[in-house]
């Protein structure tokens, strides 16, 4: 499975604003943990290894890995 890396989501100033509120009022400690637990929930609902790694390599700056 190739990531998905070009806009594919509807509403996505909606969920960028969820995003935000989700850290509204948290400890920098509180959101690295909320964010934690959101990364291994999408990773759960992926469920693609090589999509997962992949979205690693972008995220990190090292598409190339």
């Amino acid at each position: 499975m190739k990531l998905i890396t070009s806009p594919n989501i509807a509403e996505a100033d909606g969920i960028y604003e969820t995003l935000i509120a989700l850290h509204a009022g948290r400890s920098e400690e509180d959101s690295m943990v909320v964010n934690a637990r959101l990364i291994l929930l999408l990773i759960n609902h992926i469920g693609d290894v090589e999509a997962v790694e992949e979205a690693i390599r972008h995220a990190s700056g090292k598409e190339d890995l």
